[in-house]
């Protein structure tokens, strides 16, 4: 799923830029991705907690597969809207892969569960290779359609996710989950551990959709080569996945808040890289960082999420954040190409500087009431 996601990070706004009738609408095909993503989260959770989680990945796979055709088809016959028909409808498939994560931390011990997340989400490190390779590979494929057989190769991605559903074995929903006890929404919902995690997870998806977006853009207009860029989003890839490897244990040691806290600091460090200059190696850097950065933060939500609710609850919850966290997401793909059209890369980079030192502020305070909490509690 990650491999279909990062070769659609790195050509659907190049593909935008030959198709659409403006350059302003060259990422609305990854913001319609985005956007039929974030209206699906909630549904797709509702569906996997009634029929299962084989049900919901196999379903999602097949979209993925129907949506990498139609993009293909649409590339092939220079239709800018067949295009944003197949990256919507590939949407669909990304909703129902952002639940990966939390079907394997609930078929572990509670002391494994950001582990797991971390491994699943690991699984991005393969990808940061496979994903953007084969879009350089096939680019040229299908002579006059520059990146029509990438699209192919979506598909083909696709009907293996379908396949792979067979070999594995994800326990169906429990008596609990499905009947047990469920405390009102808005008991959970208005809870400090919800609202940090949610917003985080908002800030570390939206800042690092917001600037991987527009490098593609930013570097073709520098006029760096397209396996320039590709070698740019790899690395991106890499430094979103690679310290999987050890994040879940950097949680169990040091606690999930302080990881969080590190996350923002390194996006700091992304946006200041990004400012100090505009060569190769600075948007090599900064994506990296960039990469880093989102890792920590948003495992680190995601490992604060399953602390906010009750297996019974899990669906509608699991489902209420998905959705406010891509709706972040979808609005930073859809006016990210309009956004470095009119100001530019450097003016998206200082944006992101005031959202993320909010977000280390409300992470330090939620740390700081645990701490007072636990004091008093001793006391």
């Amino acid at each position: 799923m990650l491999s279909c996601t990062s070769l659609s990070i790195a050509t659907s706004a190049l593909v935008g830029v030959m198709l659409a009738p403006t350059p302003a609408l060259a990422t609305l095909p990854l913001g319609l991705t985005y956007g039929c993503m974030m209206l699906m989260m909630i549904p797709a959770s509702l569906f996997m907690r009634r029929y299962g989680r084989r049900a919901g990945f196999a379903l999602g796979g097949c979209a993925g597969m129907i949506g990498g055709v139609i993009s293909a088809v649409g590339i092939y016959n220079h239709s800018f809207i067949l295009f944003c028909i197949g990256s919507t409808i590939f949407g669909v498939a990304s909703g129902f892969g952002q639940y990966y994560r939390f079907a394997a931390a609930e078929i572990v011990d509670e002391s494994y569960k950001s582990r797991a997340i971390s491994w699943v989400l690991l699984g991005g490190l393969v990808a940061a290779f496979i994903g953007p390779n084969a879009a350089s590979l096939t680019r040229d494929l299908i002579p006059h359609a520059i990146f029509s057989a990438s699209y192919g190769v979506i598909a083909l991605f696709c009907i293996g996710i379908i396949v792979i559903q067979y070999f594995i074995r994800i326990p169906s929903p429990s008596e609990e989950e499905t009947h047990g006890r469920k405390r009102p929404l808005r008991h959970i919902l208005t809870r400090s551990t919800f609202l940090v995690a949610a917003f985080c997870a908002m800030v570390a998806y939206g800042t690092m959709n917001l600037l991987m977006t527009v490098t593609p853009l930013a570097m073709d207009h520098r006029q760096m080569t397209f396996s320039a860029t590709v070698l740019v989003i790899q690395w991106h890839i890499v430094g979103m996945f690679a310290p999987s490897f050890f994040t879940g244990s950097l949680i169990d040691r040091f606690g999930v808040l302080k990881v969080m806290f590190s996350g923002a600091l390194i996006l700091l460090v992304c946006a200041g890289v990004a400012l100090s200059g505009q060569l190769y190696s600075h948007f090599v850097v900064g994506l990296i960082m960039l990469g880093v950065g989102w890792n920590f933060l948003y495992i680190g939500s995601t490992t604060l999420l399953t602390e906010a609710y009750l297996p019974a609850e899990k669906g509608a919850v699991q489902g209420i954040n998905e959705f406010v966290v891509f709706s972040t997401t979808t609005l930073t793909a859809l006016s990210a190409g309009y956004l470095h059209h009119k100001y530019g890369w450097e003016a998206l980079n200082q944006t992101t500087i005031p959202v993320v030192c909010v977000t280390a502020c409300i992470i330090a305070l939620l740390g700081w009431t645990r701490h007072r909490n636990q004091q008093l509690q001793a006391a």
